[in-house]
């Protein structure tokens, strides 16, 4: 089949590879102002953009960084492996040459870096934290898009239910290895088009992500904080947990993204959900429920590198700089965070990153300074009859390469 017109693709990477933007916001710009892209043209540009973005280090060693056009061609023609009949008439004759030399170019000189995908900034953190085998690892796993994850919402329903009327509407599925309430769809089917979806029996979250839930393990009747609610994916699995009692007070700085939940509020079924908008971690609002929280979630903002699969411009938009300036945020937080806690109550520090300077080093650090807060091993944490996760040690770690989940780290403070 010839390849759609690569025009509005280069057109797209050319804003994307500025990086000023995440590249999703840029992509739904792109289609909002661009209506005559139809559903295969826009799942061709999104495609392209991602791919570029998880092979640019390759790409950029074949092309000697060469321009949007040319890393559009060399992905197509080297990664996904088109044919030059596929490009019809889209290519010049210069571009078919380079095309055939791109084709025969073998790979096997490139530094592990280049192989790993990864740039330096991140590369030599995780072979100095890991070490080369394990960083090499991690780069390559996250080469390719996430698997496509569900959530059952165990308010409505049951997993073995929710994936046999899944197979009624021919959408394959299992169940996840880890996450008691996961599902792992096969392919990327409009799962948000479903009827089961429109109900609330589901919703999209990734099986790390559900794993922190279980970690934090709330009760009925607690009182909860969401302390970085986002668009509340995790708000809502506690609350189901809780099985809507009690109070879960879902707090965000970003108004837009604590916008999304009320939708997804009414699909749920929840009445447990008090969404908060703070100015930041030293809002009134935070500081008039010191002493008076039973579990407090921090799903701390973070360089996101665990996350390369589905969010691959992060990398590139993302450096030593960044990582500084996040840890300043990270224990400020979480400093405010705990200050919540009644005697005996238990937070969950969480990112999706893979750095140790935004995960133990942060944790040690709060720890150091407060004596009245200790840290519980994830392993005792845990509901192990729940959860079939091996090797657990004081942290929860995960890692793509490992456990085909995004790379969260979760850590469990208890006041004392």
């Amino acid at each position: 089949m010839p390849l759609p017109n690569l025009n509005p693709t280069i057109a797209t990477l050319d804003e994307v590879l500025r990086f000023d933007h995440p590249a999703d916001a840029v992509l739904s710009g792109r289609f909002r102002a661009h209506r005559e892209h139809g559903g295969r043209d826009r799942a061709f540009i999104a495609e392209s953009v991602y791919g570029v973005l998880r092979r640019k280090r390759l790409l950029d060693a074949l092309t000697d960084n060469g321009t949007s056009r040319q890393l559009l061609i060399a992905w197509l023609s080297r990664v996904q492996g088109h044919g030059l009949k596929e490009f019809g008439d889209q290519l010049s004759d210069a571009e078919t040459a380079w095309v055939k030399t791109l084709k025969a170019r073998k790979l096997d000189d490139q530094p592990p870096a280049v192989q790993a995908e990864l740039p330096d900034w991140l590369w030599h953190r995780l072979v100095e934290q890991r070490g080369e085998a394990e960083a090499l690892s991690l780069g390559r796993s996250m080469q390719n898009a996430a698997p496509l994850d569900l959530r059952v919402n165990t308010l409505k329903t049951k997993r073995e239910p929710l994936l046999a009327a899944l197979a009624e509407e021919g959408i394959e599925a299992t169940a996840t290895p880890y996450s008691p309430i996961g599902i792992r769809v096969v392919g990327k089917p409009a799962v948000n088009r479903s009827p089961l979806f429109a109900a609330g029996d589901f919703e999209v979250q990734d099986e790390g992500s559900q794993l922190l839930g279980f970690l934090l393990n709330p009760k009925r009747n607690q009182l909860v904080v969401d302390f970085c609610a986002g668009a509340g994916g995790k708000t809502l699995e506690l609350g189901a947990m809780m099985a809507s009692k009690g109070r879960i007070y879902a707090m965000d700085v970003a108004e837009a993204r604590l916008k999304r939940i009320a939708p997804r509020l009414k699909r749920s079924g929840l009445s447990n959900v008090e969404p908060r908008l703070i100015s930041s971690e030293h809002d009134n609002k935070v500081k008039r429920l010191a002493n008076k929280i039973d579990r407090v979630l921090v799903d701390a903002p973070c360089t996101g590198s665990g996350t390369l699969r589905r969010n691959p411009d992060l990398k590139w938009r993302q450096s030593d700089d960044s990582v500084a300036e996040l840890n300043l945020k990270q224990a400020s937080i979480l400093d405010a965070a705990a200050k919540l806690l009644k005697p005996g109550g238990r937070l969950v520090y969480a990112t999706c990153s893979l750095l140790r300077e935004e995960n133990q080093d942060i944790v040690q650090g709060f720890l150091a300074s407060h004596p009245d807060y200790r840290l519980v091993p994830a392993s005792e944490a845990l509901d192990t009859n729940r959860v079939a996760l091996p090797e657990l040690g004081d942290y929860l770690q995960l890692s793509p390469a490992v456990h085909h989940t995004d790379g969260f780290f979760g850590a469990v403070i208890e006041r004392v």
